[in-house]
């Protein structure tokens, strides 16, 4: 990469619908998951964007020559905040960025005084669990489920700082 990839923190028109899209195909062809997936991912947005508040939520935008490579998404909740959506690009993996959001959303916790967050993954996401893992997530919930066209186990990450 002749050019660093730079992570942009303020929601800019489009980003929440490119989020939507890189979900819908991404997973897609990496996972064999549905359009149930892609209505999950945009509903899920839509409830972002409606309660979005830049002093409770964060996002950040990974742009690599005015290209989006990745996303992640803080959403507030009442006494925590939820880890969404964090995608990169396939090219893009392993290159250190996944890390660098972590650090941006632990960061983010500290900053904006939560104690406790959460997230939603399924079974098949080993890479992105292990990094959970590494940041002190832990597993409280396992639940089977058909919700994204395919028989899976989602499961449910906590972390309390």
């Amino acid at each position: 990469m002749d050019h660093p990839v730079t992570i942009r923190t303020r929601l800019e028109p489009g980003d929440l619908g490119y989020i939507a899209y890189l979900h819908g195909c991404i997973y897609a062809e990496e996972f064999g998951y549905g359009l149930h997936f892609e209505n999950y991912v945009l509903d899920a947005l839509h409830e972002f964007a409606k309660a979005y508040d830049p002093a409770k939520d964060g996002i950040w935008v990974c742009e690599h020559e005015k290209k989006k490579v990745g996303f992640m998404v803080a959403a507030h909740r009442e006494d925590s905040i939820q880890l969404r959506f964090l995608i990169l690009l396939p090219e893009y993996r392993g290159s250190g960025l996944g890390k660098r959001l972590m650090d941006s959303f632990i960061a983010f916790m500290h900053d904006r005084g939560y104690r406790r967050a959460y997230l939603w993954t399924t079974s098949e996401q080993q890479a992105a669990i292990s990094m959970y893992e590494r940041y002190g997530f832990r597993l409280t919930e396992e639940k089977e489920s058909r919700a994204f066209d395919k028989l899976l186990m989602e499961r449910r990450y906590e972390l309390s700082i």
